[in-house]
């Protein structure tokens, strides 16, 4: 089977070149399942309950999501109600919405989906690594077949992380960096593997981010208001083969596609 994970999608920009690319992409490879990240949705900050209802018109199959889940209040609610939008599961107990899922491809294969952040350069959370332990263990018991999204931004606690789960998992990506990364391969324990799956959005800018914006910023250090970029979109992520009885990953093949203005 094959699951297409496209990475950040950041503001309208994003979410045009999804609306524009994801069908190409899902008839072209014959896709079984679509997993979207989309904190950066809403204007490159968070989520709303219409977004979520466009990305599920356009044939998403689950939402993951990652530090930017929370700013946006109006999707807290929603987190509780709907199950295949997904928050970090290493987030303190208590709060809305859930970090992982069972989901069925038109098939009816069932697949596991875990969402989970790390602690570097990031919140200080529950033990990302240890959360998995659990996570997996019990997903294990209704299906081989499990993809986590690690949204972290050091490259070395993404690439542990694969390290960590391989021969448990089917695929680790990571998210966050909005950079994709040339690294895709099949670790030792058939677990696929790619650092980063890049960003679904403005290209000619800095991570999605209006670039003069990102610049003041960093020239000034002043509170800059920053604005999601237009030119020069892309769609970047990442198809996973996956064979259905062992859960073992088959093949991964990185997906940058430019969108034409």
């Amino acid at each position: 089977m094959k699951i297409l994970f496209v990475g950040d999608v950041v503001g309208r920009t994003g979410r045009n070149a999804l609306s524009i690319r994801l069908g190409r992409l899902v008839d072209r490879h014959e896709v079984d399942l679509v997993v979207v990240n989309g904190e950066n949705a809403a204007a490159g900050f968070g989520l709303t309950l219409d977004i979520v209802r466009e990305f599920f018109d356009l044939g998403v199959d689950v939402i993951t999501s990652g530090n930017h889940i929370w700013d946006k209040k109006e999707i807290f609610e929603h987190l509780d109600r709907e199950p295949r939008l997904l928050r970090p599961a290493n987030y303190p107990p208590g709060l809305p919405g859930r970090g992982s899922g069972v989901y069925s491809t038109a098939a009816g294969i069932p697949v596991g989906i875990v969402n989970l952040e790390g602690r570097v350069f990031m919140n200080n959370l529950e033990c990302p690594f240890r959360c998995a332990d659990a996570l997996i263990e019990d997903l294990r018991h209704q299906t081989p077949i499990i993809l986590v999204d690690f949204h972290a931004e050091a490259t070395s606690e993404k690439v542990a992380m694969g390290h960590y789960l391989n021969g448990r998992v089917s695929a680790v990506v990571g998210t966050h960096t909005h950079v994709q990364t040339a690294d895709e391969q099949i670790l030792s324990g058939g677990t696929a593997y790619l650092t980063d799956a890049g960003m679904t959005g403005s290209l000619d800018a800095v991570i999605g981010i209006r670039k003069e914006l990102a610049i003041e910023r960093f020239l000034t250090q002043l509170p800059v208001r920053f604005e999601v970029a237009k030119k020069d979109p892309v769609l970047c992520g990442v198809l996973f083969t996956i064979d259905e009885d062992t859960g073992r990953a088959q093949a991964v093949q990185r997906i940058f596609e430019k969108i034409e203005q």
